[in-house]
């Protein structure tokens, strides 16, 4: 190809595997906050903190003050497991001169214990960017928008890597491929938004874009 492939990558449930640490840290804050909620962490999947506080936490400073504290220190200590064969995918898009950015709704306090834990990860990515460069967070598609116009990706070279529904809907918004990992929902609730569902990126090649294509749904 003559233009280069351009992947637009979430961080959780994407990159890393922090769907478990988070379901027990809001699970355990809904519990304290707002005990009339249950499961309070399903229902939160895929909102940015400010969403959350103003949702379920509005006018409540001091609530949010102890959450925000609370989860500063618990996102400093999270190990940040890999999504099974991210660290082999990306090397062969760093192989094939790929551009790459990490578009997350994480703000940069989080990125910067995740590359902490993670200093490898730096080096695969040309671009992150975090909630601090956009102003409207997923669903809307403001930041994969962005990563596009930074690489001039279009639909024929650019995917998304997405799990959320959240995360689904910027990136369907966004014009470009969308792949559907099927991490946090299984492949059935999430195939509706995605060209194309993975479960992980075990064997995943270059192929993967072509194949992408080649299943194109005109949403």
């Amino acid at each position: 190809m003559s233009k280069k492939i351009t992947a637009l990558f979430d961080l959780d449930g994407v990159i890393v595997d922090t769907e478990d640490e988070y379901t027990k840290f809001w699970d355990a804050q809904g519990a304290k906050y707002r005990p009339e909620i249950p499961h309070f962490a399903a229902g939160i999947k895929g909102n940015t903190l400010v969403q959350v506080f103003e949702k379920y936490f509005l006018g409540n400073a001091a609530a949010q003050e102890k959450i925000t504290a609370e989860l500063d220190e618990f996102e400093r200590e999270m190990p940040y497991k890999y999504i099974c064969g991210i660290l082999e995918f990306l090397e062969i898009l760093k192989g094939a001169g790929a551009n790459t950015a990490i578009v997350t709704s994480s703000n940069n306090k989080k990125m910067a214990s995740v590359f902490a834990r993670r200093p490898e990860l730096k080096e695969y990515f040309d671009e992150v960017i975090t909630s601090e460069r956009v102003k409207k967070s997923k669903p809307d598609p403001e930041g994969y928008l962005l990563g596009a116009s930074i690489f001039s990706a279009d639909k024929t070279h650019g995917s998304v890597f997405e799990d959320s529904s959240a995360g689904l809907a910027a990136a369907r918004a966004s014009g470009l491929n969308v792949v559907g990992l099927a991490t946090t929902y299984p492949k059935e609730r999430i195939e509706s938004f995605c060209d194309k569902v993975i479960s992980d990126f075990r064997g995943q090649t270059m192929e993967l874009f072509g194949d992408v294509l080649k299943s194109k749904k005109n949403f």
